[in-house]
């Protein structure tokens, strides 16, 4: 009965969608208001609905009703109800489910406000919201239902809509459980920020189409839309950040980021996202970059897609890839549909949003924005490149060719170091007009005190070029980026008598905007350190222990005191090692790597970790098969530095959401 009636739901909510379409099309064309109205109501339907089925499958996921084929497929009876809760975007029809409802709470809200000013937007809002929104509950319900039921039949037990004829419905005692890997808290909140983020950016990009259809070539959609954008933005980088250290705790390999395919395609509308951020910077400030900002969003818009397109549909091999299904070329027709539309309406309207001045320097900072967004497609051109040559190599030759990280590594990292360079630059140059002397005058002093970072760098006996390279780059961001908010509090100080920690603050907090952005530049900075110490310097050993017996690396012994082998009470086996760890003959701590497997065979692999600002040593028990009490394999990892990248993570959220909040409203004697 309830999966029935949550199949019934969903179909209402589909129906409900394409009247919204239909009603805000022909309302707007016909010059009928209340049809318009009808469309905004039927949108603002949706959510209601698409909650109702959500709610629905988890109330099944929780109370283990297993004859739902993806209860059975996600949960099992030892699952925490907190886990089953999170399957919900466990599996692939549960976070499609999971997209359309988050999707169908932002329309709903951006339906919701205000529409006295900006009326003509309104339709094409919802015609936008409504198709996206249309399209993914039609492969929830042709292509991946999540309240399919399991079925008997003559030909063996399988998952269907409705009941087959001559066939018994089957109830399993138990289920497959969640993948061991999505049970990290990692996991379980990395997916929902990534759709947040996701999902967030389909509303600027339906009022850029609005805006395109009604020929309004002014800045009026970006400023409405500039802070669903950066939270857009925000969730993104939350997401993409929870990622990385979940692969980090996780999945053994030592680091943060292996340029797997899932991973590049949260990266790539992440890309292009933060050029659009830059540039329409530069529309608001100077009118410049209209059809490059349309064309941002566009893209930004259509590699969401594109990105959910690779993670659902199996096309691409991947540690996050679900199993191959037919909803690919849905995607993929969608995808060609919204690109071919949106671009055909880009050149209709291209004559409307030519420039409204000239860039006349090639050094002030509207260039210089525009030479970072240059880089960041540079970026995104090597991500989509690595993506979908496996596809065309395959298509070609009948083989699959894939790029390692080496190829992505060896492409991005000098386009990477000069959008380090630009962050530094870029604040110090005027808009309208910059020369060599004014840019000269202004960033030598922060140049050379960002030498202390290469110096000290060759003080600890480091000369590899690429580390003393970055560490100053890294050195001058920080060191522009302080002098930036020194001045500004300076002037504030000398204009209003204030002093300076409550200029700073008054500073910063009547342009969050600007100043949320030094932070997050201040958090790229941290972030590289990180990167760097990593990417250059990690070494790694392995070797097989007795115990008792000391693997050496980077100055730190491993020793090898015991093992045991252990049947946990939701039935893993759990084989936990016991090592100490020293350093110049100093004990520091006892580390205890293991590996875990559950019962459906699936292993997980947890590392013991020591952790300082320094570094981190990696410890992790492999080759399980051969692990025994006297003998075990085991891998270490020295990683310098890397926990700045999470720091850098940290501040970098935190910047975004002092970039994102808003602003006070000025009074009018405000400043007086």
């Amino acid at each position: 009965m309830i999966p029935d009636f949550g199949l019934g739901i969903l179909a209402m909510a589909f129906i409900v969608s394409l009247f919204a379409v239909g009603a805000a099309i022909y309302g707007e064309t016909a010059h009928k208001p209340r049809w318009v109205e009808s469309a905004r109501r039927a949108m603002l339907l949706t959510f209601p609905l698409v909650t109702l089925a959500a709610l629905l499958l988890i109330y099944l996921l929780v109370s283990g009703r297993y004859d739902v084929e993806y209860v059975y497929s996600v949960t099992n009876n030892a699952m925490p109800s907190y886990l089953k809760v999170t399957a919900l975007w466990g599996g692939q029809p549960g976070s499609l489910l999971f997209w359309a409802w988050l999707l169908a709470a932002f329309a709903s809200a951006v339906t919701l406000r205000k529409w006295e000013r900006d009326r003509e937007f309104l339709p094409w809002v919802v015609v936008v919201a409504s198709v996206t929104l249309a399209f993914f509950l039609a492969l929830i319900i042709f292509f991946e239902n999540p309240f399919a039921r399991l079925w008997q039949t003559v030909d063996g037990v399988a998952a269907y809509t409705f009941q087959p004829a001559n066939s018994l419905l089957v109830t399993p005692a138990d289920g497959n459980g969640l993948n061991p890997l999505l049970r990290h808290p990692g996991m379980i909140i990395h997916p929902p920020m990534l759709y947040l983020g996701f999902v967030s950016f389909v509303i600027p990009f339906a009022f850029a189409f609005a805006a395109l259809i009604t020929g309004r070539s002014d800045d009026r959609w970006i400023r409405i839309t500039r802070r669903w954008t950066l939270w857009a933005w925000l969730f993104l980088s939350l997401g993409l950040a929870l990622g990385a250290r979940w692969a980090y705790d996780v999945l053994g390999w030592g680091g943060y980021w292996g340029w797997d395919p899932v991973e590049i395609a949260a990266l790539m509308p992440w890309l292009t996202g933060t050029a659009f951020l830059h540039s329409v910077i530069i529309q608001e400030k100077r009118g410049l970059l209209k059809q490059w900002n349309m064309m941002l969003i566009i893209l930004t818009y259509d590699l969401v897609i594109f990105g959910t397109f690779l993670t659902r549909s199996g096309v691409l091999s991947s540690v996050h890839a679900f199993a191959q299904s037919a909803i690919g070329p849905m995607f993929f027709a969608f995808i060609g549909l919204t690109l071919v539309s949106s671009v055909a309406l880009l050149i209709w309207r291209w004559p409307s949003l030519k420039a409204e001045v000239e860039m006349k320097s090639m050094l002030s900072r509207e260039a210089l924005f525009l030479l970072n967004n240059l880089l960041f497609i540079g970026i995104l051109v090597v991500c989509f490149w690595g993506v979908i040559f496996p596809l065309i190599s395959e298509l070609a030759t009948g083989q699959k060719v894939t790029f390692g990280p080496p190829f992505y590594e060896r492409a991005t990292a000098p386009l990477f170091g000069a959008l380090m360079a630009l962050m530094a630059i870029a604040p110090l140059s005027a808009w309208g007009h910059s020369t060599v002397r004014t840019l000269g005058r202004a960033i030598w002093k922060p140049a050379v005190i960002a030498l202390a970072a290469p110096l000290a760098t060759l003080a600890f006996g480091i000369t590899n070029p690429v580390a003393l390279t970055g560490f100053y780059l890294v050195g001058l961001v920080v060191t522009v980026t302080i002098y930036e908010f020194w001045r500004g509090a300076r002037a504030r100080q000398s204009a209003h008598q204030e002093g300076f920690l409550t200029a700073l603050w008054t500073l910063a907090g009547r342009n969050r905007r600007r100043y949320g952005g030094y932070i997050i530049h201040i958090a790229m900075a941290l972030m590289a350190i990180g990167i760097l110490g990593i990417e250059v310097f990690q070494t790694e050993t392995q070797k097989s222990l007795g115990v008792g017996e000391s693997i050496e690396l980077a100055g730190y012994t491993v020793h090898y005191d015991s093992l045991a082998q252990f049947a946990h009470t939701d039935g893993r086996w759990v084989t936990r090692a016991e090592v100490s760890i020293f350093k110049d003959g100093v004990f520091l701590q006892t580390l205890a790597p293991r590996y875990d497997v559950y019962p459906d065979g699936q292993p997980m692999t947890i590392a013991g970790v020591r952790s300082t600002l320094a570094d981190d040593l990696y410890v992790l028990l492999v080759n399980w098969e051969s692990v025994s009490a006297s003998q075990a394999p085991f891998k270490v990892y020295h990683n310098p530095l890397v926990n700045w990248l999470w720091i850098g993570s940290a501040i970098f959220i935190l910047g975004t959401i002092i970039a994102a909040w808003p602003e006070k409203e000025r009074t009018a004697t405000a400043g007086k």
